[in-house]
């Protein structure tokens, strides 16, 4: 008896995903809970599994349909497809290898770094050159490309091969791995062949081009800078790092100090932590913290709910964990609802100084950039000392340039004096 496969709900407001890829393919024996496709919507990918185990049937939609939730993706032959794929193996792997040939062609082209968006066909190609006929998971193909790993030269250890992230990590460390792949990846361009791929965008690539290009057209953007001496909060880091990360269990960065003086400037310019709803104002009186994070697949911003309420420890560890799950695709969209305001840091890259955008209906976003020494005059002497630009875009709509200045000196008296953080001055 044939199981229908059905879209499930993906969270509230979202009505439609995108099917990143097939994890399963017609014959394959499945698992109870085994996940057997992959979706891609709005914010995070979501691993769809199977109610009942036996054998993979007919695939209903193909991959980089758009599908509705409750549309049916494919259907499951109820019965112990794990003891007929354990009987015949070989079949199997023959059969799915020998399947995909154009499949594994597009493979190599996503190996050049073209982009994220050809990975669903990758991954369906790779899996079976690499040692058994599963796809490889979400969180395995992004740690290919981190790693610039090809998944054929993986052996797997996990269930029926399946190559694991930490099989990937194991693999790019490989000192003998790098220097065999340097003359492969150099002969085409001394060819000179001139060569272009096309590659759809993903659907996460797609929504935050749309939700960006309309902050720029809903909001009167302007951006204010202004620059802090990281020396006080650079010399309290030094002391204290190794004390704060054995009594708390996480590194002592930056970004809790800068998160920390943000909610106590957004206590003082409440403007700054509002939004527009209509002819309304919505001011509140918490600060739910938005923290861009970067992942494979694009920007994503994760909340620090009451950042407010956190300490400096507590705001580490939530944006740790932030930050291992967004590269291993397991974000929850509930995380990323919500926010009152934005902390985007573009220095961990390099950055010297930028206008970021706002992420709607927030009414501001501040951007934090590298920290490099500067000359500058104290006290009628020229030092040289450590220096960040800051910037702050905002919704002019709702923000006065008077109160964004203020926002941005109340921020750097805070990280300039750590002491004001302490006693909430």
């Amino acid at each position: 008896m044939a199981t229908e496969i059905l879209v499930p709900t993906l969270g509230e407001s979202i009505t439609e995903a995108t099917l990143g890829e097939w994890l399963k393919q017609p014959g394959d024996a499945v698992a109870v809970d085994e996940p057997i496709a992959s979706l891609e919507t709005d914010k995070v990918s979501v691993e769809v599994p199977s109610p009942v185990a036996g054998t993979m049937g007919e695939h209903a939609v193909k991959v980089g349909d758009t599908v509705l939730v409750g549309a049916m993706l494919a259907t499951v032959d109820a019965g112990d497809g794990a003891a007929k794929q354990a009987s015949a193996p070989q079949p199997a792997v023959t059969q799915d290898a020998g399947n995909k040939p154009a499949v594994t062609q597009d493979s190599g082209k996503s190996a050049d770094g073209a982009g994220y968006g050809d990975q669903p066909g990758a991954a369906a190609a790779d899996s079976p050159a690499a040692d058994g006929p599963a796809a490889l998971s979400p969180s395995v193909r992004r740690a290919v490309l981190e790693h610039g790993v090809d998944p054929a030269t993986v052996k797997g250890s996990g269930r029926d091969g399946r190559i694991t992230k930490e099989d990937v990590v194991a693999a790019a460390q490989k000192p003998a791995s790098a220097p065999a792949a340097a003359p492969a990846a150099a002969a085409p361009s001394g060819s000179g062949d001139r060569k272009e791929e096309r590659v759809r965008m993903t659907r996460l690539r797609q929504t935050i081009a749309k939700r960006l290009k309309e902050a720029q057209n809903t909001a009167a953007m302007l951006t204010t800078f202004n620059d802090v001496d990281m020396t006080a909060v650079i010399e309290a880091r030094t002391k204290y790092k190794d004390l704060f990360e054995k009594k708390h269990g996480v590194r002592l960065g930056f970004m809790g100090f800068f998160v920390k003086a943000a909610c106590m400037a957004l206590k003082d310019i409440p403007s700054v932590n509002a939004s527009i709803d209509g002819d309304d104002i919505v001011y509140h009186d918490y600060a739910d913290i938005s923290v861009a994070v970067s992942s494979p697949g694009g920007l994503v911003v994760p909340v620090i709910r009451d950042a407010d309420q956190l300490t400096v420890a507590g705001i580490e560890k939530t944006i740790g964990d932030f930050g291992r799950r967004a590269k291993d695709g397991a974000l929850k969209m509930d995380e990323m609802k919500g926010g009152t305001f934005t902390i985007s840091n573009g220095g961990v890259f390099g950055s010297l100084m930028s206008t970021p955008i706002i992420n709607p209906p927030q009414s501001a976003v501040l951007g934090l950039h590298r920290i490099e020494d500067r000359a500058v005059a104290v006290d009628g002497q020229v030092v040289v000392r450590p220096m960040m630009y800051l910037a702050l875009s905002y919704d002019h709509r709702l923000i006065d340039g008077r109160e964004a200045v203020t926002f941005l000196v109340a921020l750097k008296n805070a990280i300039e004096d750590p002491t004001r953080i302490l006693i909430d001055l």
